[in-house]
């Protein structure tokens, strides 16, 4: 009976869930799964075939087809299914059992929720997993946080399931507590960054160029072999490819213009205003989310508001190039306030991820893998204590020799009356990184003038206070 009990237990066996199950077994790991709606354990019994894989009934079926110490790993939707599921689970656990929360959840929640495990001798891991239904299945990127002893039990089957770079499988312990978490909560910030980038482009041929479906996936498919190879473009290439078969349309054209979110993008934002981290092109990406969804005002709006008349370019082919280079260093800079605010929740938190680790685990499995995150690791790996990204030769000199580009894209776009905010954004956090003066000395004085917060000055240390009304000044 024990050589039949399983290494690994899964709890949440929908598509994620039963795609990891399988890559698991199909390494040769023995795993149990459970989910409270009993036909998801039978389609994963259906999916299984030879492999390894043993269907529960119930918690206690469940429980009792692991190994001891038992590892239970967790992939439901972040919030109370996470809690619900630590609460049902917890009676059949024992002291050095290891919990593993693969799901999307808050930083924050993490800590709370290891704590109160840790008090009765069980570990709780908080881990990231990127990579959609795809890399579930044959090999995500993995991003562990939690107690290292309790990482290192699990890390032969972390490194297993793992997608591969080189040979190199793309997980690392990222460090004690949330810190898993919280590299895959700034994953899904840069996320949303890039996928926002990547529509303004398919917005400027589309509305601007009035380019078909099949052009857009050409141009596409030869931008993904080039500077801005990634995951991402390359999908974007095959969606507009791809054609419904019910109305025999293309599918892109069927789809709504109304993007949802399940909040990790709105975290990353929040969690850099509160560390004082600037990531606006993260913030632009998941306002025009919102945006997106007040689809009876802007439709109500476009009947009443007036814009230019998009003019037919003369030379198309240098709007391309353009707009080519320009999601290149939008996506640099994208990437390099992603990368700033890890820096900053590691002195904030005491989180011992290393950056060059995090862009190496990065290049594999997960969504915004791209050929950048190659010369981001090597650029933590040259210089450990970089500050910011631009400060690396190779990012600067990209950037510099890239942003007239970007330059005439943000430009024609407001004269066609397109909206990209997102490279708009990503042009004015340039600006403003290259600026050594920023009119923030009025934003001191308008701040001390109505509400005596004080200034401070360049020509002397401390804090001052200014009488400005005149008829303050006329009374002294």
């Amino acid at each position: 009976m024990a050589a039949e009990q399983s290494q690994i237990g899964v709890i949440g066996l929908g598509v994620m869930g039963r795609n990891l199950i399988l890559n698991i077994a199909e390494h040769g790991l023995r795993a149990a799964g459970y989910d409270k709606k009993s036909e998801q354990a039978a389609q994963l019994g259906k999916e299984s075939g030879g492999l390894p894989v043993t269907p529960c009934e119930n918690y206690k079926s469940f429980i009792a087809a692991l190994k001891k110490p038992r590892i239970v790993l967790i992939l439901v939707p972040a919030g109370k299914p996470v809690d619900s599921v630590l609460q049902e689970l917890l009676p059949f656990l024992s002291q050095g059992d290891i919990v593993i929360d693969a799901g999307n959840s808050f930083f924050e929640d993490t800590n709370l929720r290891a704590k109160t495990f840790g008090e009765k001798g069980i570990h709780l891991l908080g881990v990231g997993v990127s990579g959609g239904e795809e890399g579930a299945r044959h090999g995500p990127s993995i991003m562990p946080g939690g107690n290292e002893l309790a990482y290192r039990a699990v890390e032969p089957i972390f490194k297993a399931i793992a997608a591969k770079v080189n040979g190199e499988p793309c997980v690392a312990y990222l460090g004690a507590g949330s810190a898993g978490h919280y590299v895959k909560m700034v994953h899904n910030g840069i996320e949303y960054g890039l996928m926002e980038l990547i529509a303004e482009t398919y917005d400027v041929m589309d509305r601007g160029l009035d380019f078909s479906d099949t052009e857009l996936s050409k141009i596409y498919g030869g931008w993904s072999r080039g500077l801005v190879n990634s995951f991402l473009v390359e999908i974007t290439a095959q969606i507009f490819r791809r054609i419904d078969e019910k109305t025999h349309k293309p599918l892109i054209d069927l789809i709504s213009d109304e993007a949802k979110q399940k909040g990790t993008g709105m975290w990353t934002s929040q969690e850099a205003m509160r560390l004082g981290v600037p990531v606006p092109n993260i913030d632009t990406a998941v306002a025009m989310r919102d945006l997106s969804v007040f689809k009876t005002l802007r439709v109500e709006e476009s009947r009443i508001l007036s814009g230019p008349i998009v003019e037919p370019h003369n030379d198309i082919d240098k709007v391309i190039d353009d707009l080519y280079k320009a999601l290149y260093v939008s996506m640099i800079l994208t990437y390099s306030q992603g990368f700033a605010l890890l820096l900053a929740a590691g002195r904030k938190y005491g989180y011992s991820f290393n950056p060059a680790i995090v862009a190496k685990i990065w290049r594999g499995g997960c969504i915004i893998r791209s050929a950048v995150l190659e010369q981001i690791m090597k650029a933590f790996e040259n210089e450990p204590n970089l500050v910011h990204l631009l400060d690396y030769p190779y990012f600067a000199g990209e950037v510099v020799a890239n942003q007239q580009s970007l330059r005439n894209i943000v430009s024609l776009a407001a004269q066609w009356g397109i909206p990209v905010p997102g490279m708009m954004a990503a042009l004015s956090y340039y600006d403003s990184l290259r600026s050594a003066w920023l009119p923030a000395n009025l934003i001191q004085a308008q701040r001390d003038y109505f509400g005596s917060h004080t200034y401070e000055r360049v020509d002397e240390k401390g804090t001052f206070h200014t009488k400005w009304r005149e008829t303050e000044v006329a009374k002294v």
